[in-house]
């Protein structure tokens, strides 16, 4: 989702519109959007170059935990969240960032490169908080209610960007936010089914709570990232012919 189809060719965006602030939450800044002759596509790089690099950034610090643990023997899985004790607590910040194996972190990864660009990209002003919020949430929903094992991997964190994308764009209702919303759905909406248990070994926890944190997070960021100016066109301006004049008499 690279493209915002809602972008004409040639942007203007009037300075101090909803559409600037729009332009300068995706741009980056709002000088570029107050350029008459800059393509759509120059708006749209930028930013989803930023998303790209940031959801690239956080899973290269997962390798790199991932290779000190293999290297020195670390067993980070101990500092996952362990339910109900004290010894558990710290895995509600540090569980996302552990993984029991390379498969475990491979399969990860690649829906955290997906899901990460899709948000930064799509939710710029909400991408932040939305991490927070499902990040502690999860961990905080896993310590209280779940099964007394370690739970540690960031499986809950790609849940909680699954079904924060997919339901914004049910509640947004805009072409970006529905676009984005199949793109998740399609590549990611066998999620669905995993927030329910599937089998000794898989923290169905995580998903679940996961999960709840990023519906939660739909309602609340609702309106905290504007909605892009929609198309005007020229011919909309124009007046509607009077139908009650005889046909020769309209040109």
């Amino acid at each position: 989702a690279s493209t915002d189809s809602r972008l004409p060719v040639s942007v203007f965006c009037p300075a101090g519109t909803a559409a600037e602030r729009w332009c300068a939450s995706v741009a980056g800044t709002e000088r570029a959007c107050r350029s008459r002759d800059i393509p759509g596509t120059e708006l749209v790089k930028p930013a989803f170059r930023m998303a790209v690099l940031a959801s690239a950034a956080f899973i290269s610090l997962l390798v790199l935990l991932e290779l000190l643990d293999q290297w020195f023997g670390l067993n980070l899985s101990r500092l996952g969240v362990y339910p109900r004790t004290l010894r558990g607590v710290p895995g509600i910040l540090a569980a996302p960032l552990i993984h029991g194996d390379w498969l475990h972190l491979i399969s990860n990864s690649f829906a955290l490169l997906v899901l990460g660009t899709v948000l930064y990209y799509g939710y710029p002003r909400t991408a932040l908080r939305l991490l927070v919020l499902v990040w502690l949430g999860s961990g905080l929903g896993v310590w209280l209610f779940a099964r007394e094992s370690f739970h540690f991997g960031a499986s809950g964190l790609t849940h909680g960007l699954m079904f924060f994308i997919f339901v914004s764009g049910i509640l947004r209702h805009d072409r970006l936010s529905i676009a984005l919303s199949m793109i998740v759905f399609f590549l990611y909406g066998g999620m669905v089914w995993t927030i329910f248990p599937t089998g000794p070994g898989v923290s169905f926890e995580s998903h679940f709570f996961g999960a709840v944190t990023g519906l939660t997070g739909a309602f609340l960021f609702f309106g905290r990232d504007p909605l892009p100016p929609e198309k005007h066109y020229d011919w909309e301006d124009e007046d509607e012919p009077d139908d009650s004049e005889p046909p020769f008499d309209r040109y």
